[in-house]
């Protein structure tokens, strides 16, 4: 019955006799009652409003905020999966690089191998038709992971003897790498003018593990 009879006066209040300068707020409760039902209405649905409004904007910023972490998460869970994937492959890779570390630590001679490795290249000379005129051992180059042992070479030949020389010692067994070369030619007229003198230095390596090789 009460909201029957505050509808009824609601719909009595004539809006054009209302004086709304004469609505002081100090005096609202001497405000005829369809006023302070009308008033009470406006505010609430002000209130409801803004209430809204904020509670929408926060609601919105929460959805965009857990929208952005989920996918992040999901580029992440992506980036895993994917690197587990290929894990094997991986463990494969490292598995092939260490054999192959291992094959070339085969190939660099010790200490002890050295006069081996310069019999080997003088016989390499000898066989091309070379004569060695020196062939001499240089002070160690230590660096950060293996240490240079460089060789001088000094040889006599022909053109093609010396080419078959570099060739052959660059296909022997243990690495070396030729460097510096010198190439002139000596005598004058004749077949002694078509001779070469050629420098050379070869370095073979050892890697430095903290103990020789």
């Amino acid at each position: 019955m009460a909201l029957k009879d505050t509808i009824e006066k609601l719909n009595n209040i004539n809006l054009s006799e209302l004086d709304l300068n004469e609505l002081d707020l100090s005096s609202a409760g001497l405000w005829p009652g369809p006023v302070k039902v009308l008033c009470g209405l406006v505010l609430a649905i002000v209130l409801l409003g803004v209430g809204y409004v904020f509670l929408v904007t926060d609601l919105q910023n929460e959805l965009g905020k857990v929208a952005r972490e989920e996918n992040a998460l999901k580029t992440d869970y992506e980036d895993k999966f994917r690197q587990a994937s290929l894990l094997e492959g991986y463990r494969q890779q490292a598995k092939d690089m260490e054999a192959n570390f291992q094959m070339i630590l085969s190939q660099l001679p010790s200490d002890t191998e050295i006069p081996g490795l310069i019999d080997d290249i003088s016989n390499v000379g000898t066989s091309n038709g070379l004569v060695f005129n020196k062939i001499d051992l240089l002070p160690e180059v230590i660096l950060e992971f293996y240490v240079e042992k460089p060789i001088r070479i000094e040889v006599v030949g022909g053109y093609h003897d010396l080419g078959a020389f570099v060739s052959d010692v660059a296909d022997l067994s243990r690495i070396v790498t030729l460097h510096d070369f010198d190439i002139s030619p000596i005598g004058g007229q004749g077949e002694a003018g078509r001779m070469l003198r050629m420098g050379i230095t070869a370095k073979t390596y050892r890697y430095k593990d903290g103990a020789s090789r």
